[in-house]
């Protein structure tokens, strides 16, 4: 009987593992953009945390004021990473729901 159980859990983890990696795949697709400096650098970022995109806006290239938009495109990138993570999560938790404890941390998951 405990045989029967433990195949039927397999198949269960089996089965996760693929709809995550079906869900990872999907997460290359999906993007999240933010901006800094109100508008003016936006970046966007593909569910696996990867610039994808980086918008500048005219006004705000200047050369004598370089490390503003230096600052203003690492604000922009961390807060797409941020929301590219929020949104990965969410999205690898519908699969994991009920099979893995809440707080239990899987690296790369």
């Amino acid at each position: 009987m405990l045989k029967g159980g433990m195949q039927g859990m397999l198949k269960q983890v089996q089965k996760m593992q693929e709809e995550m990696a079906r869900v990872q795949e999907e997460l290359r697709n999906k993007t999240v953009s933010e901006e800094s400096g109100g508008g003016m650098v936006r970046a966007t970022v593909n569910g696996q945390k990867e610039l994808v995109k980086l918008e500048i806006n005219d006004e705000v290239i200047n050369v004598e004021d370089k490390e503003m938009l230096e600052d203003l495109i690492v604000a922009a990138v961390n807060k797409a990473i941020e929301s590219a993570g929020k949104m990965a999560e969410e999205e690898l938790a519908k699969v994991t729901k009920g099979m893995i404890p809440p707080g239990l941390n899987i690296p790369g998951f």
